[in-house]
């Protein structure tokens, strides 16, 4: 164990790789200018990446986009199922490794990166089994929900997640593995990665599905063929460029210390999850409004999706390097830097909103040329762009709370707001007052400013930020 001295960082300390004493001198006199640079210089190659993630694993549209409408309802399906089910499971266990990973760096302890990474790879790996029973009787279970005319539609779907089940280790290998890279602030290595594996997938569709004429099997093999790759070229990144000093050798200890990564990562993926289920609730409800209103849902939902890309991908910036400094025992650095993330975010969500609202006339367009559709896309996107700014807001929030150890609260939080007041609120508008989708939006962003204002108040009075650093030391050793 490295001693006290030897790994507690000072108040002047630069953030991970900033080695230059000079730079350590400007960290201690420039105040937020210094940290909203540390945390801008990782967001921008995040960024990037989250969306090359998010494009990878929903590019199977756009393969069998002329197969047919049933295809692409198969792919829809099939697509949404797997998110909820998979990709966002991993994703949310994952971001425990944005607490463990930057503060076992913080506080001297590199190879103990490796070490959480491990253990929660080999966790989720073990997930994987029943992830992948659930993907391999999908079909039947399509068949009992969907009525009886959209069978074959059910049948593909089922077939898609099926062949998707060899590429869920990969991905499940390639969460955990870029917080390995991100905790050392090598930000740039899950980007290069993605950038091969998005170009292998894109050349793979087009070969699996036109040239060898495949036909619908060949999207879903090129997506679990790029999957399984990200964490191979993760580890050969490892190996010939840079990251290997945080490895920790295999050995027994993979099998030990799981109830304290636990006891943060299932809060870590509730909170995940609670939001992305609430928004899948809200597609459903619309379902039941009419057609028009569930096409504008969708319309909707992608834009604020994409738009959150930006805003989470600030969050984990902010809070890895959060994280970072609450392990080296840096607590003025790191409220202080809580708060550039805070305004940070809000200047993200504030710049969503103008960007939909200079587009309004444009956005409608891009996702209907149906008359009515896109009038009511047109007449909600006010309301969508407002949304934006406690989105995220929130979700910086959110990652404050997995860098101080408390995803706990988070859970809470979400789970509380999103089921007991957004969503029974927007379902009141919508179908008590006759507000039909306009309603939805209304209570999700009356939910998400009640969660912008817990967590926010307990940021402001209540987090001790000491003995989230004293619970980081403590949990290294």
């Amino acid at each position: 164990m490295v001693s006290e001295n030897q790994h507690r960082a000072t108040e002047s300390s630069p953030l991970l790789h900033d080695v230059d004493p000079e730079a350590a001198d400007r960290a201690k006199k420039s105040g937020w200018q210094q940290e909203l640079k540390i945390i801008s210089r990782y967001t921008a190659p995040l960024m990037v990446a989250l969306l090359l993630q998010h494009a990878l694993t929903g590019s199977s549209i756009f393969m069998v986009g002329h197969l047919g409408k049933r295809e692409i309802g198969a792919v829809s399906l099939a697509n949404m199922t797997a998110q909820i089910t998979g990709y966002f499971v991993f994703q949310g266990l994952a971001t425990c490794l944005d607490t463990l990973c930057p503060q076992a760096y913080g506080s001297g302890n590199p190879r103990m990166v490796g070490l959480h990474v491990q253990r929660l790879t080999l966790f989720m790996l073990v997930l994987t089994i029943p992830i992948g029973a659930i993907w391999y009787n999908a079909d039947r279970i399509f068949m009992l929900i969907l009525p009886a005319e959209s069978h074959e539609t059910a049948v593909l779907a089922g077939l898609y997640l099926k062949i998707a089940i060899a590429g869920a280790p990969g991905y499940a290998c390639f969460e955990s593995g870029k917080r390995f890279f991100q905790a050392q602030g090598l930000f740039s290595a899950s980007l290069v990665v993605l950038l091969v594996c998005s170009t292998l997938n894109i050349f793979m569709g087009w070969l699996f599905v036109w040239k060898l004429q495949w036909g619908f099997i060949g999207a879903p093999i090129a997506v679990a063929i790029a999957n399984s790759l990200l964490p191979i070229f993760l580890a050969l990144y490892v190996i010939f460029i840079k990251g290997s000093e945080c490895w920790h050798p295999i050995s027994a200890e993979v099998w030990r210390g799981w109830g304290p990564m636990l006891n943060l990562a299932i809060p870590s993926w509730l909170m995940i999850e609670a939001e992305v289920l609430a928004w899948e609730f809200m597609t459903l409800i619309s379902s039941q409004l009419g057609p028009t209103e569930l096409a504008a849902q969708a319309a909707l939902s992608t834009l604020s999706d994409f738009a959150f890309q930006v805003s989470f991908s600030i969050a984990i910036a902010g809070g890895t390097h959060i994280a970072y400094l609450v392990g080296s025992g840096l607590i003025n650095r790191a409220t202080r830097a809580a708060q550039v993330l805070v305004f940070a975010s809000l200047g993200a969500g504030l710049a969503n909103m103008l960007v939909v609202l200079a587009l309004r006339g444009v956005i409608p367009g891009l996702f209907s040329d149906i008359g009515e559709v896109w009038h009511l896309i047109y007449f909600l996107l006010p309301l969508g762009a407002v949304v934006q700014i406690p989105d995220a807001v929130a979700t910086s929030l959110n990652s404050l709370l997995r860098a101080v150890g408390r995803p706990d609260l988070g859970s809470y939080v979400q789970l509380s707001i999103y089921y007991l007041v957004g969503l029974p609120l927007g379902i009141v508008f919508a179908f008590w007052l006759n507000w039909s989708i306009f309603g939805l939006w209304c209570g999700i962003l009356i939910g998400q400013s009640i969660i912008v204002a817990i967590e926010g108040f307990y940021f402001w009075k209540m987090a001790d930020w000491a003995k989230a650093s004293r619970e980081a030391v403590e949990r290294m050793e």
